[in-house]
């Protein structure tokens, strides 16, 4: 890992704890919606083009290893919220809404004095105003976001303001990012940014800027998806212009900016491992990441398995913040020691899909209707989606474990697979064998015993949870 040597590294993060009052760091967390680990030049892509996430790459922390903590988008942007499993926070799949008793990152570092924003993709909760599952009612203090991921010319809602605006929704999640940044370079308080791109999710109608033939590019090339490539060179470019942003302003240095994707990619042959979006093994959920912090970090690589719920106990512990009595337990953990090189192992990493479907959620379809109700002095035509079921607290049958869960212990990786009351089980050696091709479940049954134990145990602790007991 080429890194600060582990005696420098402890003596940056003392001066850090001594300093961090007077200068907290300002941090810009992007991510995409859909993304896969292999879908990036720095990642070997053989043709999709992404310039600025490569030289993003050469200067900062490649995290070789970063999982999303689901392989689908809403449950990953929960655990972003709140470090913890989607499952806990009431988010099982794509369009279910978080639970307003979670305590956010947003409100968090808000209440330490920071400026908070949303820009982008939402895909958790309401975009309605005084609806406590928007981002202003999970502590968001402006706002521009969507309903789900949106394409041209999208329908958005700008601090529960209805509006449609034109232009690629990529660009403009961008646009409302860069003027936030202006806004509030200059103030007494620290700034945390969100943007959460709407690219490159289907059906890709979004092209890169300022490029001749955009609109065919990748078509010579050998992939029936040259759209899903169009839009991640798309989202490149706004990568880039965040990147100038940040340097213009003069606070690069003691900016931390995190790129990262909310589940594995489109194209399983570049997906980073088996399968691809949907699924728990690792094409579904290996994302790139990298991180930037010029005043703390060089660059260098990250080759311990890290995941998206790790992300709030690191900003909690770069802003100063400690875990106040009473918060419910968390899955991640803070990476800056990690960072620094005086971490080397972490404990497991759970993973579950499929015990719940998803919920359908139209963008453009609902908040037009919204608008236009709004428009018309009529009654709200969506009152239900304000809430949802957040203030419901179902009970599980603590036997009930159905769907695809998987607990990575690295190298180890257990897979749990129940589908009508039939329960298999696979063991693969991730650092030997990363595709996952070769099951060792029955060469290894005392590995499988322990590590299924650990699995349903973290799996019954996650639907109490759910049931609400951690409030």
């Amino acid at each position: 890992m080429k890194l600060f040597s582990s005696s420098w590294a402890c003596l940056l993060l003392g001066l850090f704890s001594i300093s961090q009052a007077k200068e907290r760091p300002h941090i810009v967390l992007v991510m995409a919606d859909d993304h896969g680990y292999g879908d990036c030049g720095f990642t070997g892509h053989p043709f999709v083009k992404t310039p600025h996430l490569d030289e993003m790459a050469e200067a900062g922390v490649v995290f070789s290893r970063f999982y999303a903590s689901a392989p689908v988008c809403s449950p990953t942007r929960a655990s972003v919220m709140t470090g913890r499993h989607p499952f806990r926070a009431n988010v099982p799949n794509h369009g279910h809404y978080m639970r307003p008793d979670e305590w956010t990152i947003a409100e968090q570092l808000g209440d330490a004095g920071y400026v908070t924003g949303h820009f982008g993709k939402w895909h958790i909760g309401s975009v309605q105003p005084d609806s406590p599952t928007s981002p202003g009612g999970a502590g968001f203090d402006e706002w521009l976001s969507g309903l789900n991921f949106f394409d041209n010319d999208p329908y958005l809602s700008h601090n529960g303001k209805y509006r449609r605006i034109k232009g690629a929704g990529t660009v403009i999640s961008m646009d409302a990012t860069l003027k936030f940044l202006s806004k509030h370079k200059d103030g007494k308080k620290p700034m945390f940014t969100v943007t959460w791109f709407p690219s490159p999710h289907s059906p890709h109608p979004e092209i890169p800027q300022g490029m001749k033939n955009a609109a065919t590019l990748y078509k010579n090339q050998k992939t029936k998806m040259p759209g899903y490539f169009r839009e991640i060179t798309l989202l490149d470019q706004q990568i880039g212009r965040l990147r100038k942003h940040i340097r213009k302003l003069g606070i690069e240095k003691n900016t931390l900016f995190l790129y990262c994707s909310d589940n594995g990619g489109l194209v399983t042959e570049s997906s980073g491992g088996r399968a691809k979006k949907g699924s728990i093994y690792e094409g579904g959920l290996r994302v790139p990441a990298v991180l930037e912090w010029p005043s703390r970090f060089s660059s260098g690589k990250i080759n311990l398995p890290v995941f998206s719920s790790d992300l709030y106990p690191t900003f909690l512990s770069i802003a100063g913040i400690k875990l106040k009595p009473g918060q419910p337990m968390l899955d991640g953990i803070d990476l800056l020691p990690v960072l620094g090189g005086q971490r080397t192992s972490r404990p497991a990493m759970g993973f579950w899909h499929g015990f719940q479907n998803g919920q359908g959620t139209w963008n453009d379809r609902i908040i037009k209707a919204l608008l236009e109700a709004e428009q018309a002095g009529k009654p709200n035509p969506f009152p239900e989606r304000i809430l949802k079921n957040v203030k419901e607290f179902p009970t599980f049958d603590p036997s009930d474990l159905r769907g695809h869960a998987a607990w990575n212990d690295w190298p180890w990786k257990l897979h749990r697979i129940e589908t009508r009351a039939k329960v298999v089980y696979e063991l693969y050696d991730l650092k030997k064998d990363p595709m996952e091709t070769t099951d060792l479940s029955e060469k290894e049954p005392v590995q499988v015993a322990g590590m299924k134990k650990s699995l349903e145990s973290w799996q019954r602790s996650v639907l109490r949870s759910w049931a609400g007991k951690d409030y």
